[in-house]
């Protein structure tokens, strides 16, 4: 049994063929629709036109050649000069039968001729026409002109091969036509197909060649801005888990090595190592539910706003035992009153412990935090007595020489994800500012 694969072949004819046969098949229709009624016409035409020529002939002859000829039986009658020679010019009696000239022994339409009319038809391979002999007393005869019906014949075939020569050239043409129509309407598609592959392949970076089709050209411009969403979209998930990586390796690297210090000190106080432990590991959990909230919820603002001056309380006072311990304190400022922050909890506290971090690794002295409110939004402002940050650096680039890049780049991130900002006020001492907007 074979197995599906994973590629799905395209159904139907390709576009180039549909267009070739559209065209080609429409323009062999239009030529057999006015070729066909057009050749019967010929045909019919130059047979009436042979006939009215053989016509004028047999009543000029019948005319000129008095009909005493016919009635006294005459066997030779000498013919009218300018009778062509292609002519095949019989006389014969009213009966039918042959007096003199060329012709049949006896003829059906010479016979006919008797009721005063001129007759045609074809007789013997010839096309004939007999004329009576005027005469006011009793029909002597006629006249019948002949000549080969192959003559009538050839002339029609000429006429029908030569416009199906012509038929041959207009369908040859449009088929020129429909080949070029074809590659110009199939190509953009086919670029198309491969830009959406290419980008199906993971290459954001295609670009649609333009052409004549403004469709075409639409599509290509609608494929190659998506492509340059998705690959936007992409690279901040990717930024996003690599920051989000190191926050988590960075509070997992500190507990670790608070454990091995422990270990390494027969006089430690385990106790309150697995304290610190502990916290460090509620903190962890922490973080990897508010980072993956995050993921999930898209870095939006909550739909109800939330209190700030509770989680800065609670963070704080998480935070104020751990710097106590490298002999450092921590000062929280916040009013009696704040309006509500538009932005997710979550991301709010993971900005908090970054800039928190990042003065108790970087930083000295007292660490402030300060919360003002600005009227339409919320000022956090994280401070400490260190030496700051060197003249000329980006603390929000990533992999930045001193230290700082990868943690401030995903709190700046998530601040502007929640439609806020996070700035450096000021380089040393250090003073970053958090700026949210109020609900």
């Amino acid at each position: 049994m074979e197995k599906p694969s994973g590629r799905r072949e395209p159904y139907g004819r390709p576009l180039r063929l549909r267009v070739l046969g559209a065209i080609v098949g429409v323009a062999t229709l239009s030529v057999a629709l006015f070729a066909i009624p057009l050749a019967i016409s010929m045909g019919r035409l130059y047979h009436d036109d042979t006939t009215a020529s053989l016509d004028r002939n047999a009543t000029w002859i019948a005319a000129v050649v008095h009909d005493d000829v016919v009635r006294n039986g005459v066997t030779s009658v000498p013919l009218p000069r300018g009778v062509p020679s292609t002519l095949t010019v019989g006389f014969f009696t009213a009966s039918g039968a042959k007096l003199s000239g060329a012709g049949p022994g006896t003829s059906r339409i010479a016979a006919e001729a008797r009721d005063g009319h001129v007759h045609e038809g074809v007789e013997r391979g010839f096309l004939v026409v007999a004329a009576p002999f005027p005469s006011d007393k009793k029909l002597a005869g006629s006249v019948r002109v002949a000549m080969p019906y192959e003559i009538v014949r050839d002339r029609m075939y000429r006429a029908w091969l030569a416009m199906a020569a012509l038929a041959v050239v207009v369908i040859g043409l449009a088929a020129v036509f429909a080949l070029r129509q074809s590659a110009r309407l199939a190509a953009p598609l086919e670029h198309l197909t491969r830009a959406a592959q290419a980008l199906g392949s993971g290459d954001f970076s295609i670009r649609a060649p333009r052409s004549d089709v403004r469709e075409a050209d639409a599509a290509g411009l609608a494929l190659e801005a998506t492509a340059r969403r998705l690959g936007d979209v992409l690279d901040r998930e990717r930024a996003f888990s690599v920051d989000v990586s190191h926050q988590l390796r960075t509070q997992l690297t500190g507990m670790l090595l608070g454990l091995e210090s422990a270990l390494g000190r027969p006089d430690a106080d385990l106790a309150g190592v697995i304290r610190t432990a502990v916290d460090r590991g509620e903190r962890l959990q922490t973080t990897i539910e508010d980072l993956v909230r995050l993921t999930r919820g898209g870095h939006t603002g909550g739909p109800e706003p939330f209190d700030v001056l509770a989680l800065v309380e609670e963070i704080g006072a998480d935070r104020r035992a751990a710097l106590a311990e490298a002999g450092r304190g921590l000062t929280v400022s916040v009013p009696d009153e704040l309006p509500g922050v538009a932005a997710a909890p979550a991301a709010v506290r993971q900005i908090l412990h970054v800039l928190l971090d990042n003065a108790a690794i970087h930083g000295r002295g007292e660490v402030t935090v300060e919360v003002s409110d600005l009227g339409d939004g919320v000022a956090v402002v994280v401070s400490d007595q260190g030496p700051g940050v060197p003249e000329g650096t980006d603390v929000f680039a990533r992999g930045a020489r001193d230290g700082h890049g990868i943690g401030l780049a995903l709190a700046r991130s998530l601040a502007e994800a929640e439609g806020g900002r996070l700035v450096l006020r000021r380089a040393s001492p250090p003073v970053f500012s958090l700026l949210l907007p109020a609900r």
